[in-house]
């Protein structure tokens, strides 16, 4: 059994500030009418939204431009059983404004593989959500 007495609920700006410090989350999507997860790299804007850089024909374009998704990263510590996690629900958009699309090549996320018709996914703020756990320990 746990005690949650380490258990703490995180405002807007606390989840915003803790997503700007960490370089890989998840993208949780609907693929062919089930679940999925994917491990991304990503950025914060200005505006607080998720940036994704991927290749134009990849099938997380095609699932996620236009939808409402979910976006989850966490930082955790198995010795203290500590740390938080975060998620942002919000609808995804690819980034087609030619200016737009300059300011990203050089502000926004570079991705992690190898691509050559970058494109840049934004998911909107809409809902940000996030909670800590500081240090709960385990009772017998």
């Amino acid at each position: 059994m746990f005690r949650n007495d380490g258990f703490r609920v995180l405002d807007r700006q606390e989840c915003l500030r803790l997503l700007a410090k960490v370089p890989v989350g998840r993208v949780v999507y609907t693929r062919q009418a089930l679940p999925a997860v994917l491990p991304v790299n990503f950025s914060l804007d200005t505006d607080s939204s998720v940036l994704l850089r991927t290749s134009a024909g990849s099938g997380l374009v095609r699932a996620i431009d236009g939808v409402v998704v979910a976006f989850e990263a966490d930082d955790f510590d198995a010795a203290t059983r500590s740390g938080w996690s975060v998620v942002v629900t919000g609808r995804a958009t690819v980034v087609t404004h030619p200016a737009e699309h300059e300011r990203l090549s050089r502000t926004g996320p570079h991705s992690w593989v190898v691509t050559h018709d970058d494109v840049f996914v934004r998911i909107e703020s809409e809902m940000v959500t996030g909670r800590e756990i500081t240090g709960t320990r385990g009772t017998d």
